[in-house]
């Protein structure tokens, strides 16, 4: 194999945010791409064969305009670039962050990390209902809240409504002290965690308050028409079949609805079907209702996170596999 040398330039107030600390994110790119990075003043050398060459000089190229643009580059940010350059994808990451969605209330900018939340986010734009399935940790409902938050802010809807179905995790409810409301808050915090976050916790109560925010279990729901309004329903793998059908039909003029949830978490009894599985099969193509399914490689957790749920995708694939391959051996044995 004939090994090459190319230099790419990388000014000196960016390098500590590209390179990582300890170097974390060059030695991650030489470990993946089988390349030699060598630093001399500004002046990065990449070694090895003329492919990976390519490919990790249009990476470090990449990750040092994202950090020219203001963004802290994680270990996440390097990990999908490498991804995407072996399926030939350049400059994802730069394209991807032009799409700023609004601004946390310390500044931070909220923006799709991955193709998959880009999708997400613009199925939104363009749909009436749409959902948005896949793992924990792709931003499926963090994103859904900002996408809200911006609408209400921008009085495209006069309320937001945030609702989930309260379905114990193994758990049961009634030895939780104090009333219904504070029973259910807990199943509720995430989405408190993300309106602080995005508007502020004073805001946030003010809104409150006066009715425009509205975060309630998905029982609140039923009987009520709801116009004008961004409605998000969590966790929605946990609902049954009919409490969907129930919230679906909730929707008034000139609504947006977002419905999120991961099918390999439900917390439903045994045997019971999950409306959000129901969902899919019973609404696939309804023009003005999009499916946006994420995977592992959308995951902008901790990378151990991503891992994870790569490791169960593969593992729940398999025993798919295994159990259907004995259910054709059962079927087989019978017919002989």
């Amino acid at each position: 194999m004939e090994v090459i040398s190319e230099i790419i330039i990388v000014p000196a107030t960016e390098q500590q945010n590209v390179f990582g600390q300890f170097d974390s994110h060059v030695k991650k790119l030489e470990r993946q791409l089988k390349v030699s990075i060598v630093d001399r003043n500004g002046e990065v050398r990449i070694s090895g064969s003329a492919e990976s060459v390519k490919k990790a000089k249009a990476i470090i190229g990449e990750l040092t305009e994202l950090s020219m643009r203001g963004n802290m580059i994680q270990e996440q940010n390097v990990d999908y670039a490498i991804t995407m350059s072996m399926e030939e994808n350049d400059d994802v990451l730069l394209e991807i962050d032009k799409d700023c969605i609004c601004h946390t209330i310390s500044g931070k900018p909220v923006k799709p990390k991955t193709l998959g939340q880009k999708h997400y986010v613009d199925a939104i734009r363009n749909n009436m209902v749409v959902f948005g399935l896949g793992p924990a940790g792709t931003g499926k409902t963090y994103l859904a809240m900002a996408m809200a938050i911006t609408a209400f802010k921008n009085q495209e809807v006069e309320r937001i409504i945030l609702t989930r179905p309260a379905i114990e995790a193994g758990e049961k409810l009634g030895f939780l002290p104090g009333d219904l409301q504070s029973k259910v808050d807990p199943y509720l915090r995430p989405l408190y965690d993300a309106l602080y976050q995005i508007m502020g916790a004073e805001t946030f109560l003010r809104n409150m308050e006066k009715g425009l925010i509205e975060v309630a279990p998905l029982a609140y729901m039923r009987g009520r028409t709801l116009d004008n309004a961004y409605i998000i329903l969590d966790e929605a793998q946990n609902t049954t079949p009919a409490q969907m059908k129930m919230f679906l039909t909730r929707i008034g003029f000139g609504s947006k609805v977002i419905v999120t949830g991961d099918a390999s978490q439900k917390d439903l009894a045994p045997g019971n079907a999950s409306g959000l599985d129901v969902a899919v099969r019973v609404l696939h193509g309804i023009e003005g209702i999009a499916f946006c399914k994420m995977s592992s490689r959308d995951v902008v957790r901790h990378p151990l996170v991503q891992k994870i749920v790569k490791a169960y995708e593969s593992y729940e694939a398999k025993e798919n596999h295994d159990s259907k391959r004995k259910s054709r051996n059962i079927t087989h044995g019978k017919k002989q």
